[in-house]
């Protein structure tokens, strides 16, 4: 590879028909020395002598990707979590961001050309640094986002991934740089074309991210003239000589995840999705302590249940539907019966990482707080429940201690379970084969709706939606920062310490970070988990998030403080879970 080619690749916008070191070689005097001192700078020659002495000229692009990175001695990290997230066929578009403007490029294409041999990647003119890995670009001008010259590489890029094909792009279309407003090195905002390419080919998506900067010479003379990081980029390969680069990759998307008709939105989404893997933002749960697992306690007997639900007042069965019985009643009414619920609410936490290790999980809240539960009378089981505090009662009996919640949280006076008689909802639990059923949560709140109707001053329930440690502590943290509304009426006695990256911050000035949770978290469960099915229930009856806090007496599990004022609730819902009481219960103030 000639020296001309390179410095005409590296300075598209430049017409020259001589080299730079022709140029040093031929003057001579003052403009000798400036010349040999640019050249210098730029590393040019120096890149010049790296392709001669190893005969790179010529290679096939996978023998010249792997050539350059031996030569370079750079240890690629994370390649195997990249290449397992890749699907080995259909259309399938790949993203990263842009941090040094070169060996990225080459990595990735190596790393995903491996498993896609279609790969295409749409670049900027920049990657023209590299003629041996032509075949891999489709090339365009990203610092001129509606450049009609860009159409034709937008068409075949769109083509090729309709067709089947993965697609890497760059979104950024240029290096990350230092940026005064947000005073730290970021990217560029990227380019709506990668929303509408994911779309208009119903492909998924993959989100990666590269670790590292370039030297700080190099965002100086940016911040002179923007144009000078081009012209280092063959100086910051050369820089990266004896390095490890950091892959980091997310979960594959799939199409249809981004409900959103805006594609510069949907560019931004992706762009957070991407910073979302670095790993300066990643922690590891501590280590759970180790709890010997007890065996499960043995089913108790249905006859005793069934002889203590006999036993209750006819009224505290509060609905029948179909096969299935509601009923609410206290330990020394149904001490059979509230066994057997704390033996499924172990069956069930132990499935989340959330047990307490005893054969039963149970507490002396057990005993003063209401059990709201549902039975099936044909299968003759119970199938899910709730334990509720009433509030007004509880304290009667004492201080805030007698709330199970204030063990987890500081309520100042303010709060409105010091304020008027609530209804704490905690341990609830549906059992495995009713947990993705609408029937079980439709149940257990049509009850709910049954008790306030019976007991019309309860006005408000709050309670805690549990976020299982099987959660990525990243997708706990979105999902603080998204749903919650801090408050100085009520603090957790143990924080969740750790804040959302700067990027999402930033991300979350301009969108409403809650709308987007499920597409944000779907780049980092592997297993597809979105926001807890609770959670969004009551979000829809209009609850408000108060703080999150770690529950110190339930596995260190993170849980989201909320408080729901039912009368204001959607009309609709009211209908559903109070039934034709609903107008009065809405008009009665207890």
């Amino acid at each position: 590879m000639s020296l001309l080619r390179i410095t005409e690749n590296m300075q598209h916008q430049v017409s020259t028909s001589i080299s730079l070191v022709n140029l040093v070689e031929q003057k001579k005097g003052p403009l000798t020395l400036a010349l040999k001192l640019l050249d210098r700078l730029v590393g040019v020659k120096k890149m010049d002598v790296l392709y001669k002495q190893h005969q790179m000229q010529g290679l096939e692009k996978e023998a010249f990707a792997e050539k350059l990175l031996e030569v370079l001695n750079i240890e690629v990290l994370g390649g195997e979590t990249v290449q397992k997230n890749i699907p080995k066929s259909g259309p399938l578009v790949i993203a990263s961001n842009h941090p040094f403007g070169g060996i990225e490029g080459v990595i990735l294409c190596l790393l995903i050309g491996q498993i896609r041999p279609d790969l295409q990647v749409l670049a900027n003119q920049g990657l023209k640094l590299f003629p041996e890995l032509k075949d891999y670009f489709i090339f365009t001008n990203p610092l001129s986002e509606r450049d009609p010259k860009n159409t034709p590489s937008i068409r075949a890029s769109l083509k090729h991934v309709k067709q089947g094909g993965a697609l890497l792009v760059f979104p950024a279309g240029r290096v990350a740089y230092y940026q005064g407003d947000k005073k730290r090195i970021s990217e560029h905002h990227w380019n709506r074309i990668v929303g509408k390419l994911i779309n208009a080919s119903q492909a998924h998506f993959l989100p990666i991210f590269v670790s590292g900067q370039n030297s700080p010479l190099f965002y100086r003379l940016g911040r002179v003239y923007y144009r000078f990081r081009l012209l280092m980029l063959a100086r910051e390969l050369l820089n990266k000589n004896n390095s490890q680069v950091q892959i980091s990759c997310g979960s594959l998307v799939k199409p249809n995840t981004y409900k959103v008709e805006d594609s510069k939105q949907q560019a931004a989404l992706c762009r957070i999705q991407s910073y979302s893997q670095d790993p300066f933002w990643n922690m590891a749960w501590p280590a759970d302590q180790q709890i010997q697992q007890a065996p499960l306690a043995n089913q108790v007997p249905w006859q005793q249940i069934a002889q203590e639900l006999q036993n209750l007042p006819k009224d505290q069965c509060l609905l029948v539907h179909k096969e299935f019985s509601v009923y609410y009643g206290y330990q020394h009414q149904l001490p059979n019966t509230v066994v057997e619920i704390a033996r499924l609410r172990e069956l069930v936490f132990r499935q989340h990482n959330e047990g307490s290790g005893e054969p039963i999980d149970t507490d002396e809240f057990d005993a003063t707080y209401t059990q709201l539960f549902v039975v099936n009378n044909e299968k003759q089981n119970i199938i899910g429940a709730y334990r509720m505090g009433q509030t007004d009662k509880l304290l009667e009996q004492g201080d805030i201690s007698q709330l199970y919640l204030a063990r987890m949280f500081n309520f100042s006076a303010g709060f409105v379970n010091r304020q008027q008689p609530c209804l704490e909802l905690g341990r609830s639990f549906l059992i495995p084969e009713y947990q993705k059923s609408f029937q079980g949560l439709f149940l257990l709140w049509r009850g709910i709706g049954a008790f306030v109707c019976k007991f019309p001053h309860y006005r408000t329930l709050y309670g805690t939606v549990s976020l299982s440690k099987l959660y990525n502590p990243r997708s706990v943290a979105l999902i603080e920062h998204g749903l919650v509304t801090p408050t100085d009426k009520v603090t957790p006695h143990k924080k969740f310490n750790f804040p959302p990256h700067p990027e999402i911050l930033d991300f979350a000035k301009e969108h409403d970070l809650s709308a987007h949770l499920t597409t944000l978290l779907a780049a980092i469960e592997s297993d597809g988990k979105d926001i807890p099915i609770l959670a969004k229930h009551y979000l829809k009856l209009g609850a408000k998030f108060h703080c999150l806090g770690i529950d110190g007496n339930f596995n260190d599990t993170p849980g989201l403080l909320l408080s729901v004022e039912l009368p204001k609730a959607p009309e609709k819902l009211l209908k559903l879970y109070l039934g034709e009481a609903w107008k009065q219960y809405k008009l009665n103030e207890g």
